[in-house]
């Protein structure tokens, strides 16, 4: 801020969940959910940047944010297992074990280190063995140690990746990780000089799918540049702590109606811009039929009668449209 303004009371430090769903043959991510996050020194110095309404707010770490929010959508639907797509920062036991607490069935999906020793799965106990059981078999190695010895054993795999049908060379086996405590579908995917690993606690996903939703994590960060300059988070004036979080909801809803607009309309959206081995459309396409939509004379018909105009009744038609 300027010298003659308010302090900004709210770093831009976010912790976000959203839905990937498949809408017309392109991956989305719909926002769902938000926190700040605040470092603890921060708040423990009560810097005005870590206080609402002159009152510090209370620590909490990216993982316990991500989990509660996870655990509110996971109320929504009890009886089936939730696929959790992240990075490798929170594809640990920090975040799954919280998750695997709770009543709700998680499942998790990310990308493996290539330092993280993996392990057999443990041989059948028999039934005069003294002592408890063996909880992992023997040791394999690392990642990195047994790329080599798997790219020999990879085939081709046809998966939908980055908008259009690909061949991968791939390799799949269900391991045991330690800093997991639970078997996994780890997956390595070779390149001509490089390669990848990618695991899942959902044993019964395949190889091919645990690719595809991997690829469609990158529509996570595709989804933050939309937020910050397709519906223009980054360009907020506000200074109260209140307006700020008023303005992310509204900017966050805005990208999940813009979603959802796009997967109900019967045509696909047809590209302005037309780029060179790109077939989708983009967000920039659906904004521009919603404006024109918004524009027609029909539009109109979605208002109540001016006689009978009730409060806020703008907002009401934006939180049914998103139910």
């Amino acid at each position: 801020a300027k010298l003659n303004q308010p302090t900004y009371p709210w770093s831009q430090n976010i912790v976000s969940i959203g839905l990937l769903k498949m809408i017309k043959g392109r991956w989305c991510c719909l926002p769902l959910a938000f926190r700040f996050y605040f470092m603890k020194k921060d708040i423990e110095a009560q810097s005005l940047t870590a206080k609402i309404a002159g009152v510090p707010v209370t620590f909490r770490s990216k993982m316990a944010q991500a989990v509660v929010m996870l655990c509110s959508v996971a109320e929504q639907f009890s009886q089936l297992p939730v696929l959790v797509v992240t990075d490798s920062w929170f594809g640990n036991d920090g975040l799954l074990r919280p998750l695997n607490a709770s009543a709700y069935a998680f499942e998790l999906l990310s990308r493996l280190r290539a330092n993280v020793t993996l392990y057999d799965l443990p041989p059948q106990a028999s039934i005069r063995q003294r002592g408890r059981p063996r909880k992992y078999g023997t040791r394999l190695g690392s990642a990195s140690e047994l790329a080599a010895s798997r790219k020999t054993q990879a085939k081709m795999r046809s998966v939908f990746l980055y908008g259009k049908q690909r061949e991968v060379l791939a390799y799949d086996e269900v391991v045991m990780l330690k800093n997991l405590r639970c078997p996994v579908r780890l997956v390595w995917v070779f390149r001509k000089t490089r390669w990848v690993a990618f695991f899942s606690t959902g044993l019964t996903l395949s190889a091919q799918q645990v690719i595809e939703y991997y690829g469609a994590r990158w529509k996570i960060e595709s989804g933050f540049k939309e937020i910050r300059q397709e519906i223009g988070s980054a360009k907020s004036q506000t200074r109260n702590a209140h307006a700020v979080i008023n303005h992310l909801n509204f900017c966050m809803m805005a990208t999940t109606i813009t979603g959802i607009y796009a997967d109900r309309i019967k045509a696909d959206p047809q590209r302005r811009h037309v780029v060179k081995g790109r077939t989708s459309f983009a967000f920039s396409d659906v904004r521009r039929l919603i404006a024109d939509a918004a524009l027609s004379e029909d539009f109109l018909r979605l208002w109540p009668d001016r006689e009978k105009c009730r409060q806020n009744t703008f907002v009401s038609l934006l939180l049914r449209m998103v139910a």
